[in-house]
């Protein structure tokens, strides 16, 4: 547990928690997303220039909540309701890479004249589909730590400024 005053600790039981494995997953497909979707021609397409600004800003949140939660910087700064927030930013983006699956998925054509084009889309899709899934689970993992179902709201207030 990281105090106020102490330095940023690397927190390993993060990595093997549920919220740590499906950040990073999150991290991971969001990556796949925008980058399939970059290496088409999107830019003539107004569809994937949506899709392109949910992958690529949800990813580079994901990253920050990630390194905040790796290095117990959450436990350093427990003014902030870090549950609250998380399960905010998790609905939040659940509902917008709703929009950008439904987006994307539309958006494929399968006549389009760039067999690639078509591939990575279509790939886009799917990992789009995969991506709102896991923010959809992280959002009912979070509301739970937000509850505090599953443990003593008296223990875990001593804990987490202990």
């Amino acid at each position: 547990s990281a105090s106020p005053g102490s330095p940023a600790a690397l927190d390993g039981s993060f990595l093997l928690s549920p919220l740590g494995g499906l950040m990073g997953a999150q991290a991971v497909l969001g990556l796949l997303v925008w980058s399939l979707i970059a290496a088409t021609t999107y830019h003539l397409h107004a569809a994937y220039g949506w899709v392109m600004f949910v992958s690529l800003f949800f990813w580079i949140l994901t990253l920050l909540f990630f390194v905040i939660y790796l290095l117990q910087l959450h436990q350093k700064y427990y003014m902030i309701p870090w549950p609250l927030v998380l399960m905010i930013y998790n609905a939040v983006a659940t509902v917008l890479y709703i929009t950008a699956f439904v987006t994307c998925a539309a958006a494929v054509q399968p006549t389009s004249w760039r067999q690639w084009d078509y591939n990575r889309r279509a790939a886009a899709s799917f990992f789009a589909c995969v991506t709102m899934i896991t923010y959809g689970v992280s959002t009912f993992f979070s509301f739970r730590a937000w509850k505090g179902l599953g443990s003593n709201a008296a223990t875990s207030q001593v804990s987490d400024h202990a």
